[in-house]
């Protein structure tokens, strides 16, 4: 068997495989329970310490 055959047929089969293990991995660390605080937390960041909207001016500078 070639090399090529060979690798071919591993992308097929057990790397296919492994991605998708990886990517339901991911899927279920992120929606995992508790870390909704987390990623509030970090889509705020840029709110964080404004006690007011930029003015007119300063906004188009």
């Amino acid at each position: 068997m070639e090399v090529y055959s060979f690798l071919r047929q591993f992308a097929d089969s057990w790397m296919l495989l492994l991605m998708f293990v990886f990517f339901i991995g991911i899927v279920l660390w992120v929606f995992r329970p508790g870390s909704k605080k987390t990623y509030e937390d970090t889509a705020n960041i840029p709110f964080r310490n404004e006690s007011k909207p930029a003015a007119s001016k300063e906004a188009r500078k």
